[in-house]
Formats: structure tokens, sequence, C-alpha cells
């Protein structure tokens, strides 16, 4: 694990929630994966589209790291004040978000990329 993992993942997280989408797309590399169940894309450009679509806030809870994989279990608040769970798997490759997929929750994401409870961070 390196903090630099974790501390890219967390700005992003940070920046995603202002609606600061400059800092968002500095924090990934020009083609980023972003994708769920639904579909995928690649590139800022749909990087921008789908932080359009967020309609609230996704607030990181525990992280699991293991050679550049971040897992992250989500809460989210939408802005009706509904909230749920999910989690997503980073990848992070010199301080740049380079792929992120949303997962219906954290055993879906830990079984996705073969993290594991002993990858939590403390």
């Amino acid at each position: 694990m390196t903090t630099s993992e974790m501390a890219t993942v967390l700005a992003w997280h940070d920046a995603l929630n202002a609606g600061d989408t400059d800092t968002l797309l500095e924090l990934s590399s020009p083609d980023i994966e972003i994708g769920d169940a639904d579909g995928a894309g690649q590139g800022h450009a749909a990087l921008r589209d789908w932080t359009r679509s967020v309609d609230g806030r996704i607030e990181p809870g525990r992280m699991y790291i293991r050679d550049g994989v971040v897992v992250v279990e989500q809460q989210i608040i939408s802005v009706t004040g509904e909230s749920g769970s999910a989690a997503s798997a980073f990848r992070v490759v010199h301080d740049h978000v380079t792929s992120v997929f949303r997962h219906d929750d954290l055993a879906a994401a830990m079984a996705a990329t073969g993290l594991t409870e002993e990858d939590l961070t403390g």
C-alpha cells in the first residue's frame, strides 16, 4: 500500500463531491475507463458525462489497497437525502486514476479485484 494511492482516491472523491471537474480531470488519466453494470466509457469526455449524472455525494468508507488497486466502500447520499451503499474499484498509476468501476457492494468489488481483508488500510 502507498499513501499516494489512498490520497489520490480520496482527492478524487473530494473533487467529485465538490463538483470540481477540473481537479477531477487532473487526477484522472486522459484515457480513464469508467463503468458499472450498465456500461462503460473511456476518456475525459466520458468522465465529464458521468459526473453530470451524479445526483448527490459519494462518501468513501473503508479502503483496501494492493499493487495500485484500491477498493472503496461507499455511502451514496442523493440530493433528496436517500442513501445507499456501493463499492468502487480504482486503478491508480503515478497518482492518476486510470480506471474506476462501480459495483453493487463491497463483496462484488473485492471478488472482481482479488483483494481481501488483509488489504484493509489502517
